[in-house]
């Protein structure tokens, strides 16, 4: 594949990918390159959306900036309370007191994308989720994010917990500016846990030439999102793609909007220059689920939308094509219709060989002034009675002092959950729930 394309053939390539674009999409888009935060091709990349489980990259930056400060370490088990293992699909499963390290939940969340893992990192980082969403908040003012709330760590539908395309590109240039030392969190194309394998809903990975994260969401009511990452002729371009009606639809449109990038020269901005559209989230008329099977939907979700409606090409099965112009730069690519194969990332249930540290999980916090006290962490929020079981069964409060730093650890085989259990059953007050396995609800998953 050739490199240093000139100016003059990437003004020609991109010109002629502008021609043949189809008419704006009437969802969010952006371009942007990673380095420069120079905005290349938008659509409507401030408007409002909700952002479904892109949301986990916030999640991620909140956890990873905690243990920037020291607050807990890569290593620090987290304790799966009656909440987390109460939340919708898409989850882990775990029973409640089933210990899980911080840097295991944190590649569950970017590949499995389960909701339960994420209330588990935000009890475990601030005690609450209420807490938790305070400090996302603060994060978003702090990187200058303008069109962003959040209420949940995981991006569950909830009216008041928005973003926006542009915001989106922001964070996630943020986790590769600030974390370069986790880049490979956004890159995971599979996970072992014992005997299973989960394999990432990104389809660019492994299909997209370059393509190195990031993450992906879906609701019915914000359509399937992704933040996506790839990397060509020493140029690392973000897209941003909101509101796509179909996981294949998504997974294609960011190819072309990469396409389009890499052709480009110079953008027309920065990021933090585009001026705020304003107005409310996405009208319930767009909600994708309308006219469709919700189980189809979270069927195609699963599949990580790989298996795109293309003519295949003479290339090697399995390997995506980039079509090359006499330019030398890129036309479109034909992404495979076959799914591409991943060496599984090992991970496991249980604390590090040796660990005598603080085990974290959900504890008395204060007030965050970041949400309103009327904020609601969840559109349907659950009943006090398992509030109070989550309180009552839920993990030992942090301990007392500076977290001390540990070097690295051995991992050891994956623990069961039972395991987990039957150290926590002792100072848990609910110990039947304890013993009882927590099955995932037999219904479409409401977002990954």
């Amino acid at each position: 594949m050739p490199f240093g394309v000139s100016s003059f053939a990437r003004l020609t390539a991109s010109l002629a990918l502008l021609a043949a674009a189809p008419a704006a999409s009437a969802s969010p888009y952006l371009v942007a390159d990673a380095d420069s935060g120079q905005v290349l091709l938008q659509n409507d990349a401030t408007a409002v959306w909700y952002p479904a489980s892109t949301t986990k990259l916030m999640t991620v930056y909140v956890a990873l900036d905690a243990v920037r400060a020291g607050r807990l370490t890569m290593d620090t088990p987290l304790v799966v309370s009656a909440r987390a293992a109460s939340a919708q699909p898409s989850k882990m499963g775990f029973r409640p007191g089933t210990k899980v390290t911080l840097d295991n939940a944190l590649k569950m969340l970017m590949v499995k994308s389960p909701n339960d893992i994420a209330v588990t990192i935000a009890e475990g980082v601030s005690g609450s989720v209420e807490a938790f969403a305070g400090e996302m908040n603060a994060e978003a003012a702090k990187l200058g994010l303008h069109e962003s709330h959040f209420v949940n760590p995981n991006g569950l539908h909830n009216p008041g917990h928005v973003s926006s395309a542009r915001d989106m590109a922001m964070l996630a240039r943020a986790l590769l500016k600030e974390f370069p030392d986790q880049a490979g969190l956004f890159s995971i194309g599979a996970l072992q846990l014992d005997s299973q394998i989960i394999r990432n809903h990104n389809g660019l990975l492994g299909r997209y030439p370059g393509a190195d994260g990031m993450k992906t969401g879906f609701t019915c009511a914000a359509g399937f999102n992704v933040v996506a990452s790839a990397s060509h002729w020493g140029r690392h371009l973000i897209v941003v793609v909101f509101g796509a009606q179909s996981a294949r639809l998504r997974t294609q449109e960011a190819a072309d909007l990469f396409d389009r990038g890499f052709a480009m020269g110079g953008g027309s901005g920065s990021l933090d220059q585009l001026a705020s559209a304003g107005g409310d989230a996405p009208s319930p008329r767009t909600n994708v689920c309308l006219h469709r099977s919700a189980a189809a939907i979270a069927a195609e979700e699963d599949e990580g939308g790989g298996e795109q409606e293309v003519v295949r090409s003479g290339g090697r099965s399995g390997a995506p094509v980039m079509l090359v112009a006499a330019s030398g730069a890129p036309t479109h690519t034909q992404l495979s219709d076959e799914r591409p194969q991943f060496d599984p990332v090992p991970v496991f249930i249980g604390p590090v060989s040796g660990w005598n540290g603080p085990v974290l999980g959900p504890r008395k916090t204060t007030a965050v002034a970041a949400l309103p006290a009327s904020a609601k962490a969840y559109a349907d929020p659950r009943p006090d009675a398992d509030e109070a079981a989550a309180s009552a069964g839920g993990a030992p409060e942090a301990l007392e002092g500076a977290v001390r730093a540990h070097g690295k650890h051995h991992a050891r085989p994956a623990a069961t959950a039972a395991t987990a259990d039957k150290a926590h059953a002792k100072s848990a007050k609910t110990a039947a729930a304890n013993k009882a396995p927590v099955t995932p609800p037999k219904k479409p998953k409401s977002d990954q």
